[in-house]
């Protein structure tokens, strides 16, 4: 498996993590593919960039913040892709991140083909 795909992947979500803890939900939905499914459990499922930039804005309104990883794993998918799997932690609230696939795109950035995370409870 290449490690510039893998790095490029690790870049992606590293630049999701700083635009959700900088508050910037436009910067979020950057991250995904445009015509991206994102199951968001319990909340539902939001398909595409604008629907889930509007998911995240509610969820950074509501006062959630300061995103952080644990326990990721990365699975090659294919040629151009990874699949993270992670705990993840907020300010209000914690869950785990069940698959997030991470694909090269057409500009050599790799972005979200599928996100599929649960919110746990709350913190």
């Amino acid at each position: 498996m290449n490690n510039s795909v893998l790095e490029a992947c690790k870049q992606g979500i590293a630049a999701w993590q700083v635009a959700f803890n900088n508050q910037d939900a436009k910067g979020c939905a950057a991250q995904y593919q445009e015509n991206c499914v994102m199951h968001a459990r319990p909340f539902g499922e939001f398909v595409g960039r604008e629907a889930i930039q509007a998911f995240w804005q509610d969820i950074m309104d509501k006062g959630f913040k300061d995103v952080d990883y644990t326990d990721v794993e990365w699975q090659p998918h294919g040629d151009n892709a990874f699949i993270l799997s992670a705990k993840w932690t907020m300010n209000q609230a914690f869950g785990v991140v069940h698959k997030e696939v991470w694909q090269i795109d057409t500009d050599g950035k790799a972005r979200l083909v599928s996100d599929d995370f649960e919110v746990l409870g709350e913190r």
